[in-house]
């Protein structure tokens, strides 16, 4: 099933696979990297490590001579974070394969974290490995014909576990689960000395504050450590693909700007889970919904946009804002304002930044389905129709 639902992510780790000795594909935990490897793993002679499991460390305790006896298969490390030093002898391994011509699909690592495993492999394996990040699923991969298909999604998250549960009961139910794992197990295997339930509470304000500007000084407050503590805290979150720190764009331009990054927690599920909402006729009526679509949304984009385009948001001190903006090359800037209702309603202040930013499109997300252009060059636009645009790109 998951395989079916990523198929287009499938083909392009397969033909990735073919140019490069070494791949990474990296997400959280549950989102369907080990799934999708093995089912790589079937249509080719393959070698699965799992790295959490003692029996695979053992076989790795002379990892040079063991994988030499695998080099003409594609050998899947998962969790590949758990033993980073394996890093410095896959360097020695490529190169002496390239010497031997071959040029591509030696190494699959699965990683759990983001930036410290691309700190760590980019170091060693520097112009011998490519990143390919497995998000949750999105509007694409899914029925997305009925107003409900999306709402499921919405209120689920991308996780396939949780998007496929019975029942929204049982989705909330997987969602708590891993919620606890990732406290409980995650977080101090990694070696990051973190009470569980402190780090739940952070997390939880931050589901507050989706999309906001953070205030690290008041946290701190509430959690009774200090500032700095706070933004380690939240850089775990962020390492662990849980949480998105959004940058703030700062452009060349004569306007007093807000420049602290906002944040959104990821997963629209975990979002929901972790603020209580359990059906989605409570998350109309709770004060996150807007926010909730607009980190949904933003995954949603996130999870199509093309490797060399950047992401931001643009807000001035004066209230002209836009939520995302998208840089594919200094003349390229789409605007992109997300509004859930079916009749959005556009302020002056998105136009302002728009001018502000010389953005060359401009689309307002909306939860409609119909596509349609308004005043000053500006596209309403449903999020299936955006996804596909991004990936036709």
């Amino acid at each position: 099933m998951l395989y079916m639902l990523k198929r287009w992510i499938t083909g392009k780790l397969e033909q990735t696979m073919r140019h490069t000795p070494a791949v990474a594909l990296l997400g959280p935990r549950q989102v369907g990297k080990t799934t999708l490897a093995q089912t790589i793993a079937e249509s080719r002679p393959a070698l699965y490590l799992d790295l959490e499991a003692p029996e695979d460390l053992l076989k790795l305790s002379d990892p040079s001579a063991f994988l030499s006896l695998h080099a003409d298969k594609l050998v899947i490390m998962d969790e590949i974070q758990r033993a980073p030093d394996l890093f410095m002898v896959l360097r020695g391994l490529i190169d002496k394969n390239r010497r031997a011509g071959c040029k591509g699909e030696q190494y699959l690592v699965l990683g759990s974290a983001s930036m410290d495993l691309i700190r760590q492999s980019s170091e060693s394996l520097a112009g011998r490995i490519c990143y390919i990040e497995l998000t949750g699923l999105n509007v694409l991969e899914v029925p997305a014909d009925k107003p409900k298909d999306i709402q499921k999604l919405w209120l689920r998250g991308g996780f396939p576990e949780s998007y496929l549960a019975e029942t929204d009961a049982l989705a909330m139910n997987w969602l708590e689960n891993l919620i606890r794992t990732y406290l409980e197990r995650d977080v101090p295997q990694m070696g990051f000395r973190v009470p569980a339930a402190r780090l739940r509470r952070l997390w939880t304000m931050l589901a507050h504050l989706q999309g906001e500007p953070v205030n690290f000084s008041k946290l701190a407050g509430n959690l009774e450590v200090d500032s700095k503590t706070v933004a380690n805290y939240i850089d775990i979150l962020v390492d662990l693909l849980l949480v998105r720190r959004l940058e703030p764009w700062y452009a060349n331009v004569k306007k007093r700007l807000v420049k602290s990054p906002h944040f959104y927690i990821r997963d629209s599920g975990i979002l929901h889970r972790l603020l209580g909402i359990r059906d989605y006729d409570s998350l109309l009526f709770n004060p996150v919904l807007g926010k909730s679509w607009e980190g949904f949304v933003i995954e949603n984009i996130m999870s199509v946009l093309p490797g060399m385009a950047e992401a931001y948001f643009y807000r001035t001190a004066a209230g002209a804002e836009i939520d995302l903006l998208l840089k594919f090359s200094d003349r390229e800037l789409w605007a992109i304002e997300i509004k859930t209702g079916i009749a959005p309603k556009i302020k002056q202040g998105f136009h302002l930044a728009c001018k502000d930013v010389k953005a060359v499109r401009k689309y307002i997300v909306y939860g409609g389905n119909d596509e349609f252009p308004i005043e000053k060059d500006t596209v309403v636009i449903p999020l299936k129709n955006l996804l596909l645009k991004l990936q036709d790109m």
